[in-house]
């Protein structure tokens, strides 16, 4: 099986609705996605942030890991990030060859672990808000964002600079 792009290389496994923006996201036909909760909160808020922390880690590609990819398809989702960022992914988790109901069932660790293994990088985190259900011997491959902050948390960025420090080679 031919390796899928990112084959050796250092992932950053992005979520969005609690890590990008509070994770109360909801659709609607006319307006499309929108943020129901907490007032003064807007969707993709911390784009900025990650745009710093990975100025400081050119090699890091991102893979999407976050629903929005099954729900609105990967060129629409990869647009709602920065030039900057939008040049960094590579690809989702999901794909349209999947079976969507399959694939929404399973963990998001599962998700993330199964593409992980076909890429086959160098190494790989992933930063999400749906950490319950992360296995004791995968929460290495982890940061965990808080619902509402997401990466607005001080404690959440320094913890992926770390982890993505390590990866690299050099402090963050």
């Amino acid at each position: 099986m031919k390796p899928r792009r990112g084959h050796g290389a250092v992932l950053l496994y992005l979520d969005f609705d609690g890590v990008m923006h509070p994770e109360d996201v909801w659709w609607h036909p006319n307006l499309g996605p929108y943020l129901r909760s907490p007032e003064g909160h807007a969707l993709f808020e911390n784009n900025h942030v990650l745009r710093e922390l990975l100025s400081v880690f050119p090699e890091v590609l991102v893979v999407l890991s976050t629903s929005w990819v099954t729900r609105y398809g990967l060129a629409y989702t990869t647009k709602q990030l920065p030039p900057e960022l939008r040049q960094r992914v590579i690809g989702a988790t999901f794909h349209p060859r999947m079976d969507r109901m399959a694939f929404d069932v399973l963990p998001r660790w599962l998700q993330v672990f199964q593409d992980a293994q076909k890429r086959r990088p160098y190494d790989w985190v992933a930063v999400d808000d749906a950490s319950d259900d992360w296995p004791t011997e995968q929460r290495h491959r982890l940061v965990a964002a808080r619902t509402v902050a997401g990466l607005a948390e001080p404690a959440v960025v320094a913890e992926l600079a770390k982890r993505l420090g390590a990866m690299c080679g050099r402090p963050a």
